[in-house]
């Protein structure tokens, strides 16, 4: 494994017409790979900084340094040969799915994965706490199921043991299975031996990340697909847990394992082709500690609409209400990774009774609706929030045609921190005939406001 440091520089980039005092002052980190959009990975823990990144070589890099100190300790974890994609498991290619993730586990020692698209396992772990120059590869958790892993997650249960959540099989035709961390033995078990979400061999689940809801249970959101073409998903259902063993419908009634499209409850029966895309849905919670999902379908006129829904009084269902009135179609198909032309923000209720939920679209601009908490109902539209980002590091520094800003972000003890880098947009997961050349990685520390969460991936 190959290590180097590098000082830290601070400069006010991206200038213009704004005065100096007003445009963050960015650490550079490294030149991340430009060829096409992957989420990288930024964690804040211990009083230290961790960037996972593709650097120009297309190589996983790790970066860290304590906060407020003047240098990156950076290191590229070693790969082995990735037969099915013809290069070494530590390099990506042409793939938006083969995100970065990170994470740390009682003892502080770090954990990462990714890379993996319907690939062998791909994982590595610290030997000593916050320590990247001890990374070392661990290429297997159980030993089973670990030949065609995707979407790798890091989360922690009520008692902060490390989880670990991640598909095995492929589009269309996979399940989800969750392991647990034992730092004691260093070693990782299955916390059920069946998977949690089993498509039969007939389709697989796109699952938010379980979220811990204000009732102490852990609550999952999920829409079935049928083939690798995205407009085949289907069936937004829904289930919670407090320990990811026992699992529940929203009435309480206990729900068995494997979890299969006839036993999720369902939160919205649409059908394949009737909308349901798995980068826009969101969870949210009401003052009764009930779920609250929002999520794009078409309506009976085959137009794009955003839903809210939320289990009924009744005996049985989700009451569901339009929040919009638009009059256009996102037409999606296919596969690959896709570009959203809709995005939907998870309900935020206020002290006031109210539900705010923020949208963007295409082709209808963006905004904030207000939402009655007791009756679903929108009473009215509101402008947009500002931007996530400052004004300055909205804009484009390459000259090559076509980049776009990419952003990633993490918060601790009050403060808010944005990785940001800048890429070509997505291209289905197809090579293209050149790149730009690598550029500038650098976090920046800003204001800890709220910012909406990033879309999801398209297959």
């Amino acid at each position: 494994m190959k290590i180097i440091t590098s000082l830290l520089f601070f400069s006010a980039v991206l200038g213009g017409t704004r005065a100096a005092d007003d445009i963050p002052r960015g650490s550079l980190i490294g030149r991340a790979w430009a060829g096409h959009p992957v989420s990288f990975a930024l964690l804040t823990h211990g009083g230290k900084q961790f960037v996972a990144y593709y650097d120009a070589e297309r190589r996983i890099t790790v970066a860290s340094r304590k906060l407020g100190a003047d240098e990156w300790t950076t290191v590229h974890p070693e790969g082995v040969p990735n037969a099915a994609h013809q290069r070494p498991s530590n390099v990506i290619d042409w793939d938006s799915h083969n995100y970065l993730r990170l994470a740390v586990d009682r003892e502080g020692c770090l954990h990462l994965a990714g890379n993996m698209h319907v690939d062998p396992l791909v994982y590595y772990r610290t030997r000593a706490p916050l320590d990247i120059t001890t990374l070392e590869r661990v290429d297997r958790m159980t030993g089973e199921r670990e030949t065609r892993c995707t979407y790798p997650v890091f989360f922690k249960n009520a008692a902060g043991d490390l989880l670990f959540r991640y598909r095995d099989g492929g589009s269309g035709n996979g399940s989800d299975l969750y392991n647990i961390y034992d730092p004691a033995t260093r070693a990782w078990r299955r916390v059920l031996e069946t998977p949690v979400l089993e498509g039969e061999g007939q389709r697989n689940a796109y699952a938010l990340d379980p979220m811990l809801g204000p009732d102490g249970r852990f609550h999952l959101v999920w829409m079935w697909r049928d083939t690798p073409d995205c407009s085949t998903n289907n069936t937004l259902s829904y289930v919670r847990s407090r320990d990811f063993i026992h699992w529940e419908n929203s009435r309480g009634e206990a729900v068995p394992l494997p979890i299969t499209l006839a036993r999720g409850e369902v939160i919205d029966a649409a059908k394949p082709k009737e909308g349901l895309i798995n980068m826009t849905f969101g969870l949210g919670f009401d003052a009764q500690q009930r779920p609250v999902a929002t999520y794009h379908r078409y309506d009976a006129q085959g137009r794009s609409q955003a839903y809210i829904a939320r289990p009924s009084n009744k005996a049985s269902g989700w009451d569901a209400r339009a929040l919009s009135a638009w009059d256009f179609r996102w037409a999606f198909s296919g596969g690959g990774s896709i570009t959203a032309e809709v995005t939907l923000g998870a309900p935020q209720l206020g002290a006031d009774g109210f539900f705010l939920v923020d949208y963007w679209t295409e082709k209808a601009g963006a905004g904030r609706w207000r939402v009655r908490a007791d009756t679903l109902e929108r009473v009215a539209e509101l402008p947009p929030l500002p931007p996530a980002l400052p004004q300055a590091l909205q804009r484009v520094e390459s000259v090559y045609p076509g980049v776009e800003v990419q952003s990633a972000e993490s918060r601790a003890d009050g403060h808010r921190y944005v990785l940001r880098w800048e890429t070509l947009p997505r291209n289905r997961d197809l090579p293209r005939s050149e790149a730009p050349p690598a550029g500038e990685l650098r976090v920046y520390e800003l204001p800890d406001g709220k910012s909406a969460g990033a879309a999801r991936v398209g297959s």
